[in-house]
């Protein structure tokens, strides 16, 4: 199956300043896939190159295939929600749709009626007078009707409070089942990407420093506690992600597909925001886990 998104060495630069850089990923299709990453990562630089609002200058990145915005059939199969979730305070939700249907070749109008409807917007109301849900509800319509194979996202849920971020990942969620859509949504919130997502990508620095089925990460990570000792002498298939210690114990995050038998840790499940925050915490001088399987 084709990629949804793949990249190889890719990178992209502000002046002299590399925003991105030696980026490699392999994004499965068919995926909900949560992309996360402390500030400055390249999260954003990445899907702008992913939609074609930006051009590389290292590397290269296709999606589906084919060269972000390479032509009129290759934009209609990807939808964007930006991190703003960008809509036009003077246009009205009616004449959003209408736009919608004006610019996109395979817009479906019933869809986006019916979410219109379902969400109790009222058409003539201008999007300036919407609520921060009511108009990340409106940019969501716009990308599904859309029709696209793969919908991208970056932060739309950021500024939403607790019940309209929920809303809105519920929607996108059946939306993705419906539709039969790979999704790729970036979020710091790593609650929103437990409920939500299937496929993990967690990047550090521009580097992928894991990505994964999320039920097969969170079975083979697991919190080593025990005496202080050296994670030098664990055995070579116990990959050590984050290690802190005190005078008397030592605490690993260590990833690995064999049992654990040594009686002296005490072995702990791992959640998906310690996983994550372990990967982001780790010193960057060590070389991601894709480079060292």
């Amino acid at each position: 199956m084709t990629a949804a998104l793949e990249a190889k060495g890719l990178g992209k630069k502000y002046g002299k300043r590399w925003a991105l850089s030696q980026c490699t990923l392999d994004i499965p299709a068919g995926r909900v896939v949560g992309l996360v990453g402390p500030n400055g990562a390249g999260k954003t630089t990445l899907l702008n190159l992913a939609v074609g609002q930006l051009s590389p200058d290292a590397g290269s990145i296709r999606v589906l295939g084919g060269r972000p915005a390479d032509g009129p059939a290759q934009l209609a199969r990807v939808g964007f929600v930006a991190q703003d979730t960008p809509t036009y305070s003077g246009l009205s939700v009616a004449e959003h749709l209408r736009l919608g249907e004006r610019l996109n070749p395979k817009w479906d109008d019933a869809l986006a009626h019916g979410r219109i409807t379902r969400l109790g917007l009222d058409p003539k109301r201008k999007a300036g007078k919407l609520s921060g849900g009511q108009r990340a509800q409106l940019a969501l319509t716009l990308g599904l009707a859309k029709r696209p194979e793969v919908l991208i996202l970056d932060e739309p849920v950021a500024a939403l409070d607790p019940l309209a971020r929920r809303e809105f990942l519920q929607n996108l969620l059946e939306a993705a089942v419906d539709q039969s859509l790979s999704v790729v949504l970036s979020s710091h919130l790593v609650s929103d990407l437990e409920r939500t997502c299937d496929y993990l990508v967690v990047l550090v620095e521009s580097r992928v420093q894991v990505a994964g089925d999320v039920d097969e990460l969170l079975a083979t990570h697991h919190r080593l506690t025990g005496p202080r000792r050296d994670p030098g002498t664990l055995p070579a298939d116990q990959y050590v992600v984050s290690e802190s210690h005190t005078e008397r114990q030592s605490t690993l995050i260590v990833r690995t597909t064999s049992p654990i038998h040594d009686p002296g840790w005490s072995v702990g499940h791992v959640g998906l925001e310690d996983l994550v925050l372990a990967y982001m915490s780790a010193a960057p001088a060590r070389p991601s886990l894709e480079a060292v399987r």
